[in-house]
């Protein structure tokens, strides 16, 4: 029996170092079309006409060159790094179908998707999906602290991504968000909505394959990060899903939750900090966990003031109604007036909050990048401004729309 055991954890051993291996990662970004450039090639001077007039974050728009692609340097607004390496990109299709499907784990499509799906779909189901992808995040993040596993290798790995290179690797909590979010959204809203559940299930498994593909296209995670993020999201589901309605009932109903939500959350935040030194996965679990916050505490307020009421239990199951031009028109016409909401506060809220917090721990702010790498900085001001970002979201906005008649 030891000896069964034994070779068995040896075999789990090699198949661990065999999914994390850097040239698997290497093989399948070549099989997509992406090739690394000759050294004397991308040291050569380009024309004027194929240089890009701005350095880029989080991607840029590749350039015709002979026929090919050519990928521009980019630049990281927050660290200042930049990316010397350039590559070659012969399937414009992959290309922009994979960064669409990394950009499905990044803050453009948060700050999009929750506010719509809240505003014009199901708030029910929008709030639960948000507190489980705190607790998704926030574990992903912590994990990859403890662990401090490095990002692929480059060379052989071709990085088509800095932003969060800083970051460790193991697990993808781009494939943490890209397999909850959407199982989430298909087993919280089966009960509430009729269509076809194979359809559900058929949505969430395209949405989960194209953001985990898309983080070994751009060189970001290896094969094992990615499988790792996909069965950690799965058991966390497991665990916090039958727990999701005691939660948001909590949130909105119990009269002390928004002073407990904010001191768990701040312990928390405070917590994530500790864990290793500076990178962006610090400021984004700081991010993430003043979202929960705001999206808790609005609901808690939404809930005493009556606005945006769930549904009564007697009109389920919904039907998916007509696509009609008047409801097309009323959506965007919410989204408009709630992204004009939304934008502005997190604006004014990053404006005042980084002076602030830099005045009151005595930090030089003459330098707004060094200063935003401070704990003490950092902290309170992602917590504060996205916290009122979700707050906005759940009350500030609804509010807005009661007061327009679009409620």
């Amino acid at each position: 029996m030891r000896g069964a055991m034994a070779a068995a954890f040896t075999e789990l051993q090699r198949l661990s170092r065999s999914l994390q291996d850097p040239e698997k990662v290497a093989a399948f970004q070549q099989l997509c079309g992406i090739q690394r450039l000759p050294a004397e090639k991308a040291a050569a001077p380009q024309a004027e006409e194929d240089r890009h007039p701005n350095g880029l974050e989080n991607g840029a728009v590749p350039r015709r060159r002979g026929g090919e692609h050519r990928q521009a340097v980019r630049r990281n607004s927050l660290t200042g790094e930049e990316s010397q390496e350039e590559f070659l990109v012969r399937s414009r299709l992959l290309y922009y179908l994979f960064s669409f499907g990394t950009e499905l784990g990044n803050e453009l499509f948060y700050i999009s998707f929750f506010p719509f799906w809240i505003w014009n779909v199901d708030p029910y189901v929008g709030r639960r999906v948000i507190a489980l992808w705190v607790m998704v995040m926030y574990l992903g993040q912590c994990t990859k602290d403890v662990i401090r596993w490095p990002r692929p290798h480059s060379p052989p790995v071709i990085k088509l991504e800095l932003f969060y290179n800083s970051e460790y690797s193991m697990p993808s909590t781009h494939a943490m968000s890209g397999t909850a979010i959407p199982l989430a959204l298909v087993l919280l809203s089966r009960a509430r909505w009729q269509y076809p559940f194979i359809f559900g299930l058929l949505f969430a498994l395209g949405w989960c394959s194209l953001v985990c593909l898309s983080r070994i296209y751009m060189g970001m995670h290896s094969i094992l990060d990615v499988i790792a993020g996909v069965l950690y999201a799965i058991v966390i589901l497991i665990v916090f899903l039958p727990a999701l309605d005691l939660i948001d009932n909590f949130n909105m109903t119990y009269q002390y939750s928004p002073l407990i939500i904010i001191s768990l959350h701040l312990a928390l935040g405070i917590f994530s900090f500790t864990l290793d030194t500076w990178s962006t996965s610090r400021g984004d679990t700081a991010q993430i966990l003043g979202c929960g916050v705001g999206v808790a505490c609005g609901s808690h307020a939404n809930y005493m003031l009556g606005l945006m009421k769930d549904p009564p239990l007697a009109s389920m199951p919904f039907i998916i109604p007509d696509i009609t031009v008047n409801l097309v028109g009323i959506a965007l016409l919410r989204v408009f007036l709630g992204l004009a909401v939304l934008l502005p506060v997190r604006a004014v809220m990053k404006m005042v909050t980084i002076p602030l917090a830099c005045k009151v721990f005595g930090i030089p702010c003459d330098d707004i990048r060094k200063a935003r790498q401070q704990m003490e900085v950092e902290l309170p001001y992602r917590y504060l401004t996205y916290g009122m970002v979700g707050f906005s979201v759940t009350c500030l906005v609804p509010f807005l729309f009661t007061c327009l008649g679009l409620h």
